[in-house]
């Protein structure tokens, strides 16, 4: 027996510890020349600078969450049907019907906000210690990638319930959207229709579940590269040796298993005292008495519709864009914040603002439809016996006592 696994450990290429260490339980570099049980130990050994701590803890509660997303979503893509006929009801059997169905959905729902706040978070840090300057501005335009492929991700996933709630806000974000300059061709290419119908469900299903993914896993696999070849940037005057550090296992390995219990332990607790309420099934011919909302991107999306119009999000587009141009322009070594002022009041006015949006959105989050959006749904409502020849309608669905749509 002993025989066997020796010539089982010479004959595994050590190349699949890659797969361990894209999951983060490995940090250093992989020794193809060894054995696949000698290559492991050293990779566990590998020394990281002393300066690493509990606040570099934030990226892992990022990428935890992701995978909490992607394994609660694909469960979720076993029961859900997207079509306007079934996708409610489907909804409806999962929170109802299959066993703790309602705790993956809400686990699903908890971990799309939160993983906003740990990005936004990660970002700040990133971003105030100067870690975006050469040679690292790659990354750093790759992790504000990271967070708009994450913004579509809630985006596209917000309309899958398809009832009243999650319909007239995609419909309200959307319409506001299409009036913002560079902005106005995302609506047109993801609705597919004079309104949000089927076409736009099929779309959004699409690419929450098809090409989001992709792109992500690629994205992430880019992050992580760059950041082992650069390796995790000391703070200004610190000792960037990690001969100096201490070894990634146990020290950081155990680190990064306690911020991950506790980060599941949030996850759970959320999902299990706070569930999303499940609104009435989608009519575009009434609106509802008030939108109800669930997601942090949308509260600060209602917050700039609602108080600032078009131009929040136009403002909010530009502040994207400087952060992204920001390596280009601020190339000097110089990392200390009071030496640089300018960055300074940027990182305030987009972080604070984000916040305080956030905050407004929250008083928001259950309101009447705005001016606007009344306006669209009273002009499409055409009485049956007015109706001309041709005009198409989705009849509104029948509920039965127990909230169950009847066929």
């Amino acid at each position: 027996m002993s025989q066997f696994w020796a010539d089982l450990k010479a004959s595994t290429d050590p190349g699949l510890l890659g797969v361990v260490r894209f999951l983060g339980l490995l940090y250093g570099p992989i020794e193809h020349n060894l054995p696949i049980d000698q290559a492991w130990r050293k990779a566990l050994s590998y020394r990281l600078p002393a300066f690493v701590g509990w606040r570099h803890a934030l990226g892992g509660v990022t990428y935890l969450l992701f995978v909490v997303l992607v394994v609660t979503g694909v469960l979720l893509s076993f029961y859900y049907r997207p079509s306007v006929q079934e996708a409610y009801p489907s909804i409806q059997h999962i929170v109802s019907e299959m066993p703790f169905g309602w705790l993956v959905r809400d686990l699903h729902m908890w971990s799309a906000n939160l993983i906003i706040v740990a990005m936004l978070a990660h970002m700040a840090r990133v971003f105030f210690s100067g870690t975006y300057k050469p040679p690292r501005e790659t990354n750093w335009l790759v992790g504000l990638l990271l967070l708009l492929v994450a913004l579509a991700f809630g985006g596209t996933g917000y309309l899958l319930p398809w009832d009243q709630w999650a319909y007239w806000t995609v419909t309200e974000v959307l319409q506001t959207m299409s009036r913002t300059p560079l902005l106005g061709i995302v609506p047109a290419v993801l609705q597919g229709d004079v309104i949000v119908s089927g076409a736009t469900l099929s779309r959004f299903f699409a690419v929450h579940v098809i090409i989001l993914p992709w792109v992500a896993f690629a994205l992430l696999l880019f992050h992580f590269t760059l950041l082992r070849k650069h390796r995790i940037a000391p703070p200004p005057g610190g000792d960037p040796d990690p001969t100096n550090g201490v070894p990634f296992y146990p020290n950081h390995l155990l680190r990064s298993f306690i911020v991950g219990v506790v980060v599941l332990a949030v996850v759970f607790s959320l999902a299990a005292l706070y569930p999303r309420p499940l609104g009435d099934p989608a009519n575009p011919f009434e609106l509802p008495a008030e939108l109800v909302s669930s997601w942090i991107p949308v509260d600060v999306s209602l917050a700039l519709i609602r108080y600032l119009g078009v131009w929040g999000f136009w403002l909010f587009t530009l502040l994207g864009i400087s952060l992204a141009l920001l390596p280009l322009f601020d190339r000097r070594p110089e990392r200390r914040l009071r030496k640089r002022p300018v960055m300074l009041v940027l990182g305030l006015v987009f972080f604070a603002g984000f916040l305080v949006a956030w905050f407004a959105g929250r008083q928001l989050r259950s309101l009447p439809p705005g001016a606007r959006l009344r306006t669209e749904a009273s002009e499409r409502f055409v009485p049956p016996d007015t109706a001309p020849e041709g005009v198409r309608r989705s009849p509104t669905p029948e509920r039965s006592g127990t909230g169950e749509v009847e066929p």
